[in-house]
């Protein structure tokens, strides 16, 4: 089987690196929550039939390539022209400097900057991207089975305790297989963590050791699992820092309460539709705040395209203010251009959930927690996030105990510094 998948790689590799090599063709490789690749394939084609001359070539792939395949093939040199990513300052040795190549750096500067440090190595001044949009994580409640089980939706402030608690009870009355999850990804447990106290950057601005505040939470997230508050099979049905996302079981009604983020908006207004009536509800308090975790998605040049002029020209045309403004209004999405942000949005729904659960979002981003808040730019938070949802998923698994687990993440993280030392 391993060497089955090492010959798709290089295979994917090949032709990636193939495609490069033709003049005027320009290589998008893109994943979707929801409705977005529908959306920028529109938008693309708009900007091929202005421009004859370039071909936009897009690659819809699953998150997973994103995640797993991607790193590979940039670290031999190759890659797409273009790509939509979320690891993005860890990997962004790998992303071209676009500032020769777009028309008006000053734009960019002026549209994206709150957020370019965000996509550029540390110290560097370049323009590599700009964010497709702005992202929060948290929660959604299944409001329809709350009501049918007679069960109050915990408030503002409620804890993660209440949500536990709150959400088994609905679980129970409606006999559904699964009370809450979690997404499994160590990004979606980090803010959690945060907001029972743990900081994951030390002072000198590397990795801190599993404090006191993570491990609490981790501890209460596991017994969770062991005693089936939470779903375990969304975090041992995958291997390693595999995600596995649990938003179809929410969609299906399978449990009352899901912790995800703000990009899952569109996807459940889509595939819901009116089986139910569900609602955003902000992040579980912890004993030190009440936090979601900032980020994001990028749209990056890579810096190994043959086609840098024309690379160029596809990101001016999708960072244009009304591109962005389109697109964030027909994919309901935050976005991370300021003019936009200033002049407001008409998001393109008929859904009377959407609105409201964007709006709660965009309070809860006030509450963001300063440790929280720094992830984004943190150049070692992949680093933490894959060893967090690794070796958690392993105690949940029963294959190591909490104390060994605490002990090979910080060697974990650890590793992984040393490896980018190198």
């Amino acid at each position: 089987m391993k060497t089955m998948q090492s010959a798709v790689l290089a295979l994917t590799v090949g032709l990636t690196a193939t495609a490069q090599a033709f003049a005027g063709d320009v290589r998008v490789m893109w994943y979707s929550d929801g409705v977005e690749g529908e959306v920028i394939q529109d938008l693309l084609n708009r900007f091929m039939k202005d421009n004859p001359g370039i071909n936009v070539i897009l690659d819809n792939v699953a998150y997973s390539v994103i995640q797993e395949q991607l790193p590979i093939q940039l670290e031999a040199g190759q890659g797409p022209d273009i790509a939509r990513v979320t690891n993005i300052k860890a990997l962004a040795d790998h992303w071209l400097d676009l500032t020769p190549h777009i028309a008006d750096p000053d734009y960019w500067r002026t549209s994206f900057g709150p957020q370019a440090d965000w996509m550029r190595p540390d110290g560097s001044d370049a323009i590599t991207g700009f964010m497709t949009q702005l992202t929060l994580t948290g929660g959604f409640a299944n409001k329809t089975l709350f009501e049918q089980a007679g069960v109050e939706i915990p408030g503002e402030k409620a804890t993660w305790d209440d949500w536990a608690a709150a959400s088994a009870k609905v679980a129970a009355s409606q006999q559904l297989p699964m009370a809450f999850a979690i997404d499994r990804s160590g990004h979606r447990i980090s803010g959690p963590a945060i907001s029972y106290g743990a900081n994951f950057i030390a002072a000198d601005g590397m990795p801190a050791k599993l404090d006191d505040g993570a491990k609490a939470f981790i501890e209460r997230f596991v017994q969770w699992n062991a005693d089936d508050s939470h779903s375990k099979e969304v975090w041992v049905s995958a291997a390693g820092s595999t995600y596995r996302a649990a938003a179809d079981d929410f969609i299906n009604a399978q449990m009352p309460f899901y912790y995800s983020g703000s990009w899952q908006v569109a996807n459940l207004s889509t595939k819901i539709g009116d089986a139910f009536d569900w609602v955003a509800t902000g992040s579980p308090c912890g004993p030190d705040a009440c936090t979601g975790l900032p980020g994001g998605a990028a749209l990056v040049g890579i810096k190994y395209t043959k086609n840098a002029e024309d690379v160029g020209k596809v990101m001016d045309f999708l960072a244009q203010e009304d591109i962005v403004k389109e697109f964030s209004e027909r994919t309901l999405f935050l976005p991370a251009h300021k003019g936009v942000v200033e002049k407001g949005l008409d998001f393109q729904s008929d859904d009377p959930n959407v609105k409201a659960a964007l709006n709660v979002f965009v309070k809860a981003s006030s509450a963001v927690a300063p440790n929280a808040a720094a992830l984004p730019a943190w150049k070692w938070a992949s680093a933490y996030y894959n060893a967090l949802v690794t070796r958690v998923s392993q105690v949940i698994a029963g294959e190591m105990t909490l104390e060994e687990a605490y002990t090979s993440i910080d060697s974990d993280i650890a590793d992984a510094v040393a490896e980018a030392s190198r």
